[in-house]
């Protein structure tokens, strides 16, 4: 798949999670449950458009999971368990958090990533993106140093991603939190957007990617 991908995508450095390149983002989870999380994960759905993002979902937050990953990954703090499943393309806007979030892949998709020392006078060039092609059945750590957003889909189906937090995290601010840092956008949700996102425009979101909003093409039936 990853060779089809690099292939099609030219315009864009594309690599593996298990190589090199992928440390100065994150790490891949080898320990991680992930048998026990792909089976809650069918209670979810891939909506027909759109993606949808649930930052705390019940049906995932079993016990047993949330103590091993506060435990193993995140010191004793306490987390919160979703979700973002959808049919994303394209970069849209890079976030950032205080401290580590760990996806879980239920479907191959594709991470567009960058650093936040790129982030220069509250902007940030797509040049410096790099994508990373994640496999179905593969849990990573992305840094609190690491731009992301949603996935990017590699097939007609779309993508589903168990998103991992520090609890609190991407839930709604009052405006008044927000004045004394432009990039603020949600509970410990840093936010530069591209201008072509219709939806953060309207949102309000700071317009801080420079270049082309970049898309991932793949193979479609």
């Amino acid at each position: 798949m990853i060779e089809v991908l690099q292939e099609m995508n030219r315009h864009l450095e594309l690599e593996s999670v298990d190589t090199d390149s992928f440390k100065f983002y994150g790490k891949v989870l080898t320990d991680f449950p992930y048998e026990e999380m792909a089976e809650r994960m069918q209670e979810t759905a891939i909506p027909e458009e759109g993606n949808q993002y649930v930052p705390s979902a019940q049906e995932l937050e079993d016990e047993s999971i949330k103590r091993f990953v506060e435990k193993r990954y995140f010191g004793g703090m306490p987390v919160q368990i979703g979700y973002c499943n959808g049919n994303n393309s394209s970069l849209g806007g890079l976030e950032f958090h205080k401290g580590s979030e760990i996806n879980v892949a239920i479907t191959d998709f594709v991470l567009l990533l960058g650093h936040t020392n790129d982030i220069v006078d509250n902007q940030f060039n797509v040049n410096k993106i790099k994508a990373f092609f994640v496999p179905k059945g593969t849990a990573i750590e992305m840094y609190q140093t690491t731009l992301h957003l949603a996935p990017c889909k590699v097939n007609d189906e779309g993508f589903k991603c168990t998103v991992i937090l520090p609890e609190g995290t991407n839930l709604p601010l009052e405006d008044s939190q927000k004045e004394y840092d432009p990039l603020l956008f949600m509970k410990n949700k840093w936010l530069l957007a591209h201008p072509e996102h219709e939806r953060f425009r309207k949102l309000g979101a700071y317009q801080g990617i420079l270049g082309e909003n970049l898309t991932v093409t793949y193979p479609s039936k």
